[in-house]
C-alpha cells in the first residue's frame, strides 16, 4: 500500500490530531509540511514535532502532497478553499466547512464550478463503537429503524449520525426544541482530569427532528459531555425487529426468538505487556468493526480521523467520496436550524430544500 502524502494548514488544538496520526502510522501516512501564518509559531512547532512547519502556502504545495488538510477556525475556511480550488489542490476540510447556509451554498457552487476534489472531515461515523452500531443497522438486525435517542456529540455531528442511523437522505425535517442550564461538577478538560470539585452551570439542549419520511430523532446533548467522567454517553435506536441500547443489542431471530448480547470490546495489551491498541468490536463471535490501523497507538476519535485522511486518498484513487460533499453540507445546514430551534423555544423549524439536495436527490 503506497504512502499518502498530506500537508496540514493550522495549528490548533485539533490540528494535534493529524500530527498524532502522521506519527504513529509513519508507513500509511506522511505529512510533508505544515502551514502557521506565524512565523514564530511555525518555527516552534516545527521544533515541537519534527515536521516541516512553513509560514506560507507556496512553500506548503512546494512538498508536493496528495492533498492538503485544512483544520483553521471558521471565518478562515472559504478563503481558503476558494484559493485551493483556483490553484487545482484536493482538500480534506475539517468540520464545518461554513459559518451560514448562503456559504453553504456558496461552498456548493464553488465544488460544481471548478469540480476541484474536496471532502470533509466528519470522523464519528468511522469511530470503532459507532462504526458498529451502524453495521448492527445496516445489517438489518433490528429491522427498519423508527427512531434515535442520542445523546453523546453536538451540532453537525449528531445531525450527521441520526441521519446516517434513519437513513433520512435529503428529506426534509421540522425541528423543535429548548436549552436549559443544570449546574454539574466539573471533572476534566482537554487539558487533562480535574479534581478541585468546581460547579459550574452547563447548557443542556433538547431537540426534536422529525423527518418527512417517518423518522424521529431525540436529541439531548450537554456541553460538559465531551470531557465529562460523570456525564457520560447515551445511545438508543430502536427499529421494528430490535433496538441498540448503548452496548446491548435485543432482536429477533427468523423464528421470532428474542435475543440479547452486548457489544465486546478488544484491546490489545489490556492486563498484560503488550503494546495498547484497538482491535474492534464484537457481537457474539462475530466483529462488527474491525480497527482498519491495527497495532496503531491511537484513541478511537484519532482512529476515525486516521480513517477520513484514507477515504480521502480512496477518493482521489477512485472518485468514491467516503462523505459525500452534499452530505456534509446537508448536516451542517441541519445544524444550523438546531441553533434556530434552540434560540425560539418550542416554535417548530422547517428545513428548507437547498441546491445540494437537490443534487443528491437527482
Amino acid at each position: 500500500m503506497s504512502v499518502t502524502r498530506f500537508a496540514l494548514i493550522g495549528s490548533g488544538w485539533r490540528s494535534e490530531f493529524f500530527l498524532r496520526i502522521a506519527r504513529a502510522l509513519p508507513d500509511r501516512f506522511c505529512l510533508t509540511g505544515v502551514l502557521v501564518r506565524d512565523p514564530q509559531r511555525a518555527q516552534a512547532l516545527g521544533q515541537a514535532w519534527g515536521v516541516n512547519a512553513v509560514s506560507d502556502l507556496d512553500a506548503l504545495l512546494r512538498s508536493r502532497p496528495d492533498f492538503v488538510v485544512l483544520s483553521v477556525k471558521r471565518g478562515a475556511v472559504l478563503p481558503y478553499l476558494n484559493e485551493l480550488a483556483a490553484r487545482g489542490i484536493p482538500v480534506l476540510c475539517e468540520t464545518p466547512p461554513a459559518e451560514t447556509a448562503d456559504e453553504l451554498n456558496d461552498l456548493w457552487a464553488l465544488a460544481q464550478r471548478t469540480g476541484f476534489p474536496l471532502q470533509v472531515a466528519e470522523q464519528y461515523f468511522l469511530q470503532p463503537l459507532y462504526a458498529a452500531w451502524l453495521a448492527a443497522v445496516r445489517e438489518g438486525l433490528i429491522g427498519p429503524v423508527q427512531n434515535i435517542s442520542l445523546s453523546a456529540l453536538h451540532a453537525y455531528h449528531a445531525v450527521s449520525i441520526i441521519r446516517l442511523f434513519l437513513d433520512a437522505g435529503m428529506q426534509p425535517c421540522s425541528l423543535t426544541g429548548r436549552r436549559y442550564a443544570f449546574p454539574v461538577t466539573e471533572t476534566s478538560s482537554r487539558e487533562g482530569q480535574r479534581f478541585d470539585g468546581e460547579v459550574t452551570q452547563r447548557k443542556r439542549d433538547r431537540i426534536d427532528f422529525v423527518f418527512e419520511g417517518g423518522g424521529v430523532a431525540f436529541f439531548d446533548f450537554s456541553d460538559v459531555q465531551y470531557h465529562s467522567t460523570i456525564r457520560t454517553r447515551q445511545l438508543n435506536v430502536q427499529g421494528v425487529r430490535g433496538e441498540i441500547d448503548d452496548l446491548c443489542i435485543r432482536y429477533l431471530t427468523g423464528d421470532n426468538l428474542p435475543v440479547e448480547a452486548c457489544l465486546h470490546r478488544i484491546d490489545e495489551g489490556v492486563y498484560n505487556n503488550g503494546n495498547w491498541a484497538h482491535q474492534g468490536l464484537m457481537l457474539h463471535d462475530r466483529f462488527l468493526y474491525r480497527n482498519p490501523f491495527p497495532g496503531a497507538r491511537l484513541n478511537d476519535d484519532e482512529l476515525a480521523v486516521a480513517g477520513c485522511l484514507a477515504g480521502m486518498a480512496d477518493y482521489l484513487r477512485t472518485g468514491t467520496p467516503f462523505y459525500p460533499l452534499a452530505d456534509a453540507l446537508q448536516d451542517s445546514y441541519l445544524s444550523f436550524l438546531m441553533t434556530e430551534a434552540l434560540e425560539t423555544p418550542w416554535q417548530t423549524i422547517r428545513s428548507q430544500p437547498q441546491g445540494w439536495a437537490q443534487a443528491a436527490n437527482g
